[in-house]
């Protein structure tokens, strides 16, 4: 039904009688359609007012009724419900009570169709004839709601609906107050209020998301900042490294050297002594011995030339004369006999030619015996024996001929070799902690030698060694070698009371590993020197004390 249908009807503002009876629909029944062809409006059970006008019909509450329905339906054989014509269904309820009235009436139809079904009936019982039920739509007709005991029709007019009933026919309307006011939405001004917030989180979120995905890793702050910078002294302790590093360096210069011809050269170190001479390796001015050039350059950046006065290839020495010095302090020189294994030292020198270079170690051992020349292994001079100090400070090319000093600034030895893994004649490997220095005591007595006489002395035993001996100790050989005999005759191993055979297993204590360990410690020395020896014969070991002798060698040129 729609609600025009419903409106149609009736007006509001009817009275609701007390006691009246509630009607719902069994279902969405059609305007205007009768509610059953079978129905019988003129059952005695329903009638109409006389008069419509005023719709002012009454209804009398009947007595409580007995069981509706047909005579042959008696309420004790089980509540039928039936049509008299036979076409309809019978609906029964085991026990005479009806599912929904309980112990209640037979309803039928008389065109065969129920018509109330699910619906429940009025108060009390009755039976309902019409042929066109007017609270369905349609023509009101005339019929009657009776009470089967036989007592009289409810008279009046029409009763209002309950409030319960949806409206039915073209007489009937809504009751009165059962419309709602329709529901009122948000107004514009707030959705307008709305829209802006959200708009303003949105753009918010979207400007952190845009910050965070396109902000750098490595963020910049233009209010940030260090502090300023600390301010203190420079000056250093006396025996800190940077305190020695500063009272040596200044006498410490950088060697270029030529051979005159530009087609050979050299570089490396050295250091002033007394008297603004410069002390250095011979294997690093050789090069120059033959009419070459020297270029001297201080640690103050300033350079001059310099001439050789003396060089001594056994010991790998040679001393240099600067045309001017610019007025560098002499370094000054220590006593490497003092030095011990442990000790700290400082190399500083002009490695690959970068001039003042500063490295810190330790003594790692002493009278390490080292055979050194020259680096280019074409010069026809004799090889250097050195019984080295070893140290772990880094000593590179270009460090030779520097000042390896002690914690007090004193030099202990002059840096002349490495250890390398691997060398060729077009390349060399830098430092692996094995670097090794002519102590500064046999240094003294040859650049002494060099000044004064223009050549060193070689301190010798007299002795020929036996090469081929691969025993403990040294074996003084049993045969002439080169024409020389075995023992020199007069020389201090014969005055000490060695013959040829002898193995000689120590030097002052210092257990020989071969013959050029020997030979190192003895050139070490200086002439006059004496040194104790323990040597062997016919498995018998015996001591002796020898004096140093020096040969006088042909001097080099300057």
């Amino acid at each position: 039904m729609t609600d025009e249908t419903r409106r149609e009807g009736r007006t509001s503002g009817n009275p609701e009688p007390p006691g009246r009876p509630d009607f719902l629909p069994a279902g969405d029944q059609p305007s205007g359609r009768p509610l059953s062809p079978g129905w019988d409006d003129t059952d005695p059970g329903f009638h109409d007012a006389p008069s419509r006008q005023g719709d002012t019909r009454a209804y009398d509450h009947p007595a409580p009724p007995p069981a509706f329905g047909h005579a042959d339906s008696p309420r004790s054989g089980g509540g039928e419900f039936h049509d008299p014509s036979g076409e309809g269904p019978d609906f029964h309820s085991p026990g005479g009570e009806s599912p929904r009235y309980g112990a209640g009436p037979d309803f039928h139809s008389p065109g065969g169709e129920p018509r109330f079904g699910d619906q429940e009936g009025p108060q009390g019982s009755g039976s309902y004839s019409t042929s066109e039920w007017p609270f369905f739509g349609g023509e009101h007709r005339a019929g009657s709601f009776t009470n089967p005991s036989g007592e009289g029709p409810y008279g009046g007019s029409i009763p209002p609906p309950p409030p319960s009933a949806l409206p039915m026919g073209p007489h009937w309307a809504p009751p009165p107050g059962a419309a709602k006011p329709p529901r009122r939405g948000p107004s514009t001004s707030m959705l307008l209020v709305v829209a802006l917030v959200i708009a303003l989180v949105a753009s918010g979120l979207g400007s952190v998301g845009t910050y965070l995905l396109t902000r750098q890793d490595s963020g910049t702050d233009p209010s940030y900042s260090l502090g300023p910078v600390p301010t203190g002294n420079i000056d250093r302790a006396p025996e800190s490294v940077a305190g020695v590093a500063a009272r040596v360096l200044p006498s410490v210069v950088s060697l270029e050297v030529g051979n005159g011809r530009n087609t050979e050269g050299a570089s490396g170190s050295g250091f002033l002594i007394k008297n603004g001479y410069v002390v250095t390796n011979n294997h690093v001015v050789a090069v120059a011995a033959k009419g070459g050039q020297i270029r001297v350059i201080f640690n103050n950046r300033k350079t001059t030339t310099a001439r050789i006065v003396g060089r001594d290839p056994g010991s790998d020495l040679a001393v240099l004369k600067p045309e001017e010095t610019f007025g560098t302090p002499e370094a000054t020189l220590g006593n490497s006999d003092q030095v011990v294994v442990g000790d700290p030292v400082i190399a500083i020198g002009s490695p690959l030619g970068l001039t003042g270079t500063v490295t810190t170690g330790i003594v790692s051992s002493l009278n390490r015996p080292v055979i050194a020349g020259d680096e280019s292994g074409q010069s026809n001079e004799e090889p250097a024996y050195i019984s080295a100090i070893q140290t772990d400070a880094a000593i590179n090319p270009g460090n030779s001929g520097g000042p390896l000093v002690n914690g007090r600034g004193e030099v202990v030895g002059v840096n002349s070799a490495i250890a390398t893994l691997s060398r060729s004649l077009t390349s060399q490997s830098g430092s692996i902690g094995l670097g090794f220095a002519i102590p500064v005591n046999q240094t003294r007595r040859v650049a002494e030698e060099l000044i004064t006489t223009g050549k060193a002395k070689r301190p010798k035993i007299g002795i020929v060694l036996d090469t081929q001996y691969r025993g403990e100790g040294v074996r003084i050989t049993t045969e002439r070698q080169g024409g020389r005999p075995p023992i020199d005759e007069g020389g201090p191993a014969e005055k000490a009371g060695l013959k040829p055979g002898d193995i000689i297993l120590e030097v002052d204590g210092l257990r020989l590993q071969d013959g050029n360990e020997l030979i190192a410690l003895i050139r070490s020395k200086a002439p006059g020197a004496k040194i104790s020896i323990k040597y062997e014969r016919d498995n018998e070991e015996h001591t002796a004390t020898l004096t140093v002798s020096a040969d006088a060698p042909t001097p080099t040129p300057s």
